[in-house]
């Protein structure tokens, strides 16, 4: 069985008064049934783990290099683990858009993650208008077979669907089409990684995640839990919606 999954990206928001969200998480779900993964911006990370430290709670970076060395405002991999984080977000629809981040780039990024242990959380999705000209599940192919490196496993691979036009936005795609992408997602997996991986990846939904509409998405075919955005930076809106993953277990 695949362990569901809450992770929150708190994208570029937070300082060290933050932290206190974090320390109520941790108080409201000490004995949590599903994993927690919370991604604060790089300042926090050390922290963030600190607090998390005897809690099953987890924390990831937000983005790596693929290396390390001569990059000037980047941080690398390692530099992830040495402040204390299991995972690291890649390929978030932000960057892809806002940094003009390649399939190939994500893939290499994601090569350097794994090599010092990391999970990754490598994202995709589309646009609103590949969506209206029905390209979804060509642009979910095409990101799936470049943006993966061959090293995949269910133990160091979550994928998370983020269609582009529902994040921020209030707008959410129907449950069908939830379910379309993330079959879809599932079903290439397994032919590219085999059944035993393909079925192991845990598959996040992504985009206008809230409290008053997680429970419908997480009884959806193979969604396996949420990656939260706004909704993960208060403890009051984040805790509703681990409960819910929580009951859909």
């Amino acid at each position: 069985m695949r362990r569901k999954l809450a992770a929150g990206n708190w994208k570029m928001n937070g300082t060290s008064a933050t932290l206190t969200e974090l320390s109520g998480l941790i108080s409201a779900h000490d004995t949590p049934d599903v994993d927690i993964l919370i991604c604060p911006p790089a300042t926090l990370l050390a922290q963030a783990s600190a607090l998390a430290k005897s809690h099953p709670l987890t924390t990831g970076g937000q983005d790596c290099h693929t290396a390390a060395g001569a990059h000037t405002g980047d941080i690398s991999a390692a530099m992830l683990v040495d402040a204390g984080a299991t995972a690291v977000i890649l390929g978030h629809s932000e960057r892809r858009v806002d940094h003009e981040e390649s399939n190939d780039l994500i893939r290499e990024k994601a090569r350097a993650a794994h090599a010092v242990g990391l999970t990754t959380v490598i994202c995709m999705g589309e646009s609103l208008a590949q969506r209206e000209a029905a390209n979804t599940l060509d642009i979910i192919a095409a990101q799936l077979a470049m943006s993966l490196p061959d090293d995949c496993t269910g133990e160091n691979l979550v994928l998370a669907y983020e269609p582009i036009w529902a994040i921020g936005t209030g707008l959410v795609p129907t449950l069908d089409q939830i379910g379309e992408v993330h079959d879809f997602i599932r079903a290439r997996l397994e032919r590219r990684f085999g059944p035993g991986v393909g079925r192991s990846v845990r598959l996040l939904y992504g985009g206008s995640v809230k409290p008053d509409n997680a429970a419908e998405i997480f009884a959806v075919s193979n969604v396996d839990g949420a990656l939260v955005g706004g909704a993960s930076l208060k403890q009051s809106d984040f805790s509703p919606i681990i409960t819910a993953l929580e009951k859909s277990a």
